[in-house]
């Protein structure tokens, strides 16, 4: 199976700068990753210098190569309200650290 090709539209030391000035160090260290990777390093000594395997960074690598930089960053949710009120939460909460219920 060939490479993946990475995108190279940004190159490796502005991958670097972002690393540096960015607030989360999982993003971080994905664009360290990749930019050894531009900079012609394994994609396993690559992944490794950022502590993931090659799979990883190959996933990685798909979602930058999609939106750039930006798409590094985990999605953590689209921001909606939960749906339960606190009443509802707390119930739910109860039955879940109850159990199940017996049968017999």
């Amino acid at each position: 199976m060939p490479a993946l090709i990475i995108r190279e539209d940004v190159p490796p030391a502005e991958l670097r700068r972002l690393a540096r000035a960015g607030d989360d160090s999982r993003v971080s260290r994905r664009l360290l990753a990749i930019a050894a990777a531009l900079e012609e390093m394994s994609r396993e000594a690559a992944a490794q210098i950022a502590g993931m395997d090659r799979q990883t960074l190959r996933d990685r690598v798909i979602r930058y190569n999609r939106g750039g930089p930006a798409a590094l960053s985990d999605h953590r949710g689209d921001g909606r309200p939960c749906r339960l009120t606190e009443g509802q939460q707390a119930t739910l909460k109860a039955i879940v650290l109850t159990g199940p219920e017996s049968r017999g």
